[in-house]
């Protein structure tokens, strides 16, 4: 059975300062993601969360970043992402109004749900090796969901990493 650690009931108050949500528009290509990942390796910056995906302009990818460093590394970092040629844009989301969504998909080996139905998961299938449930909300919701479901026993888990977009005006 997989083990996870439950979240310590206080965090440092200083760590949410540290972390920066970075959403870059890059040109579709087969080194994008490794030079992208080369300037954040070479800073230093500890990686919390990465996702990618395609967006709206055809031959594009929108990745989201959280990194692990304060605001002058974040703005060095930027702009040295910026020089890249497959990226197009880069912004720095951190402290505007988001939508800031994770995902998490674990399959639980108790017959008892309601508490994880009641947080709002949804069952996505059911097996003898348990049930499989999905979440989403920002990431303290999350964390604290993954700490419920290990009340549960949880048999595997998997979390997705950020998806940030910019709140309608």
């Amino acid at each position: 059975m997989l083990e996870i650690k439950p979240k310590p009931a206080v965090a440092a108050p200083q760590a949410h300062n540290r972390i920066r949500v970075l959403s870059l528009l890059v040109v579709d290509g087969q080194n994008t993601l490794t030079k992208v990942s080369g300037v954040i390796r070479r800073r230093g910056f500890h990686v919390r969360g990465i996702s990618v995906g395609p967006s709206r302009q055809p031959g594009h990818s929108r990745i989201t970043l959280q990194i692990d460093h304060g605001h002058a590394e974040a703005d060095q970092v930027r702009k040295q992402l910026e020089r890249l040629v497959e990226v197009v844009e880069v912004e720095d989301l951190t402290g505007d109004d988001v939508h800031n969504r994770e995902l998490v998909v674990a399959t639980v080996a108790a017959s008892e749900l309601d508490a994880l139905l009641k947080r709002g998961a949804k069952v996505l299938s059911t097996g003898s090796d348990g049930t499989t449930v999905e979440f989403s909300g920002d990431a303290d919701q999350v964390a604290d969901f993954v700490n419920e479901l290990a009340r549960h026993g949880i048999v595997d888990v998997v979390r997705s990493g950020p998806v940030v977009m910019r709140k309608s005006e």
